[in-house]
C-alpha cells in the first residue's frame, strides 16, 4: 500500500541552464543509485578475460543501471540537442558531451563569477521593496555565485543585507547587531526578524494614514462652519450699514448699540412698509 501511494520525483528537463539541470540531474540519479555509472562508467573486463559468474553479474548489473540512466537522460534532453551528441553509447558520454557543449570553459566561468560578484557588491534595497521580493533577488545571485564555484558563508550574506536595507530599517538592523550574534544567525531567522518589523512599520503607515485623514475632516468641518458664521455676520453688516432693502429703498437708521435680532425685525418691518 505504501508503495502505490509513493509519488515518482519528476524527471529534471535540460531548459539551457546547464549548472542548474546538472544540479538537479545528479540529486535526482543519486536517489536511484544510478550516479556510479555516470561518474565512474562500467567496469569493463579486459578483453578475452575470464570472469567469475560474480563478475559477470555485477557487470551485467551495472549495464541494466546505465541503460536506465540512458533513458532517464533521454527524456530530460530535448530530441535537437540528443541529435547533436555523437556518442551516446554509455550515460557516461552523453553526460561529459552536455558537460562540455554547455558549462563552458573555466576562463567563461570565471568571467561569468566576476559579474555575479560585482552585481552582489552593488545591489541594493529599493524603495518601496518588500522584504521577501529583496530576499528573493540577494538569493538568486547567491545562489549562482555558488554554482559557479564561490564559497560564500552565511555571515557575508547576513553582513551584506543589513547594510543594504533601506533607512526605514535602521532601527531593527542596530537592534540585530546589537543584540544577535551575526556568525550563529542563519538568514532564514534574519528574514524572519525582518518579516515582523515590516508588518509593524505597514500597520503603523496605516494608523498614520486613518489619522491623517480624520484630521483633514475635522479641519474641513471646522472651516465650512467658520464660512457660514461669516455669512450671517456680512448679512448684518449689510443692515447696519444702510438699512436698505434690495432695492435701496427705505430710510430707517440703525443704532450701533442695538442687538441683532432687533436689528432684523426691525429691517423687516422697514421691507413691508415699503414694498418694491
Amino acid at each position: 500500500m505504501a508503495s502505490e501511494n509513493f509519488v515518482q520525483p519528476a524527471i529534471p528537463c535540460f531548459d539551457g541552464h546547464y549548472d542548474y539541470w546538472s544540479m538537479l540531474m545528479e540529486n535526482f540519479l543519486r536517489s536511484k543509485e544510478y550516479w556510479q555509472v555516470v561518474s565512474g562508467g562500467i567496469a569493463e573486463p579486459a578483453t578475452n578475460s575470464p570472469m567469475t559468474d560474480a563478475q559477470k553479474t555485477e557487470i551485467e548489473g551495472q549495464r541494466l543501471k546505465d541503460l536506465k540512466t540512458k533513458n532517464y537522460l533521454f527524456q530530460a534532453i530535448d530530441r535537437s540537442i540528443l541529435e547533436t551528441i555523437l556518442c551516446k553509447d554509455t550515460s557516461q558520454q552523453i553526460w561529459d558531451s552536455m558537460k562540455k557543449k554547455y558549462q563552458g570553459s573555466t576562463r567563461t566561468k570565471r568571467q561569468q563569477l566576476q559579474a555575479l560578484r560585482s552585481e552582489f557588491e552593488t545591489l541594493r534595497m529599493k524603495p518601496g521593496e518588500s522584504i521577501s521580493d529583496y530576499f528573493s533577488r540577494i538569493m538568486a545571485i547567491i545562489n549562482k555565485m555558488r554554482i559557479h564555484g564561490e564559497k560564500m558563508e552565511d555571515v557575508t550574506v547576513i553582513e551584506k543585507i543589513l547594510r543594504s536595507m533601506t533607512p526605514k530599517f535602521n532601527y531593527v538592523v542596530c537592534s540585530i547587531e546589537e543584540l544577535k550574534d551575526l556568525d550563529e544567525l542563519s538568514i532564514d531567522e534574519l528574514q524572519g526578524s525582518l518579516l515582523v518589523h515590516e508588518q509593524k512599520i505597514i500597520q503603523e503607515d496605516k494608523e498614520e494614514q486613518t489619522l491623517k485623514a480624520s484630521t483633514n475632516n475635522s479641519a474641513l468641518t471646522m472651516n465650512r462652519s467658520a464660512n457660514r458664521g461669516r455669512g450671517k455676520g456680512r448679512g448684518v453688516r449689510g443692515v447696519r450699514d444702510g438699512g436698505r432693502g434690495r432695492g435701496g429703498r427705505g430710510n430707517f437708521r440703525v443704532d450701533e448699540d442695538q442687538p441683532d435680532f432687533q436689528i432684523e425685525a426691525e429691517a423687516e418691518i422697514n421691507n413691508l412698509a415699503n414694498p418694491r
